[in-house]
């Protein structure tokens, strides 16, 4: 049986040989044309008009590719015998009017986004997700509407598809509720504007550097290289920081010095060494602020600022920092104390003692209590007091 059906497709690929080898070429040639004109495009600038007729003869062309594809297998006469029963005559208009509605809401959702990204250059307050996002629901809205509008060419019951449409719009809706979730955050990202292509975020237990925003998620990648993807809902749950939107970020060094020392010298000293540093903003000039009372010093606050943050940034001149605070302190005599215990001892108040004019009792080589034949008790202050036999020992009979 598999013989037999191998022998039928080797045949079957022998004589159609040349139809195959024609429909390759023809889909070869469709693509590579698509893509050579998108480059082009990109590479270029060029009015709306221009963009719009390019549009119309990428989808003549392909409209012409498949009408060539259909009779190069010889599907004309199984195509009009399909449609014998619908009285092609009166439907040909029909028909020739869907395939230019098509085309022409091929060419008019693609002239739409050339539209927006020429608005999009011309606003900066449009971003580029933002404009992804608008040219994808343009062009979702026009090829229903185009559809829409084929449909209702042979058919005069429109309202009974909306009604199934709907329904299974419905269907789809709750089976897939958590991506529609997703989505509907997404338009809520684009709207609100937390964060852009290039920030310095903390989503949850999330930080990096935004490197796309889609419909759905968000992309980050960390500063250990990882690739991080972040559903949008979960953005909109969660708080967002964004260190860069304000354009400059605060680096704090926290010091302790010895408490012989005085905390004003030191944190003028430490604000001194800092100020010369060429990575710090000089408004607002750096600051110190005592902070806490720690276990070994006295615990010093040095504040510095740095714009265009990002994490590199941040610990260079975390680094610098620290480096010129230990440099000066070195220099003033100021010591950075290591963790110390202060230790003190007082006078014993309580505890057993003995009379005044007692003397110890003798020391007995008895075994300690809680042995068998222990008969020390131990005493308030820790020792152990001996306890000797009182009792009279029998006297011989005189008789």
């Amino acid at each position: 049986m598999v013989n037999e059906l191998l022998v039928l497709m080797v045949s079957w690929l022998a004589a159609n040989a040349q139809r195959l080898i024609i429909t390759v070429g023809v889909l070869v040639g469709l693509i590579v044309a698509k893509q050579v004109v998108n480059r082009w495009r990109r590479d270029r600038e060029m009015s709306s008009r221009l963009a719009l007729s390019i549009s119309g003869l990428l989808a003549f062309l392909l409209a012409a590719g498949l009408f060539s594809l259909v009779a190069i297998w010889g599907l004309t006469d199984a195509l009009y015998n399909a449609y014998a029963g619908v009285d092609l005559r009166t439907q040909a208009a029909n028909i020739v009017l869907s395939f230019a509605i098509i085309g022409a809401t091929y060419a008019l959702s693609d002239f739409i986004g050339h539209v927006i990204k020429d608005l999009a250059k011309e606003q900066q307050a449009i971003s580029e997700h933002e404009r992804e996002i608008l040219h994808r629901v343009v062009q979702v809205t026009i090829y229903t509407f185009g559809l829409l509008v084929v449909v209702g060419l042979f058919t005069d019951n429109i309202g009974n598809l909306l009604v199934g449409a709907g329904f299974l719009g419905i269907v789809v809706g709750m089976a897939a509720r958590q991506t529609l979730g997703a989505v509907l955050a997404g338009f809520v990202l684009m709207f609100s504007k937390p964060f852009e292509v290039g920030d310095w975020v903390v989503i949850d237990d999330d930080e990096g550097t935004v490197t796309e925003i889609t419909i759905v998620n968000t992309r980050i990648q960390s500063f250990d290289g990882e690739y991080v993807v972040v559903p949008n809902d979960l953005i909109t749950s969660e708080s967002v920081i964004n260190r860069t939107r304000r354009g400059r970020l605060r680096v704090e060094v926290e010091v302790g010095v010895d408490y012989r020392a005085d905390p004003d010298e030191a944190s003028e000293i430490a604000v001194e060494a800092v100020s010369e540093l060429e990575n710090l903003l000089e408004v607002p000039s750096p600051q110190a602020v005592t902070k806490a009372f720690g276990d070994s010093a006295v615990i010093l606050g040095i504040r510095g600022w740095i714009d265009n943050p990002s994490s590199r940034k941040r610990w260079q001149a975390h680094t610098r920092m620290v480096a010129a605070i230990k440099r000066a302190f070195a220099e003033a005599d100021i010591k950075i104390p290591y963790p110390q215990q202060e230790l003190s001892g007082r006078a014993e108040t309580g505890g057993f003692r003995l009379a005044d004019g007692a003397t110890e009792p003798p020391h007995r080589d008895d075994k300690p209590l809680g042995s068998d034949g222990d008969s020390r008790p131990p005493t308030a202050n820790g020792g152990s007091s001996r306890v000797t036999n009182t009792e009279p020992t029998d006297k011989p009979d005189n008789d």
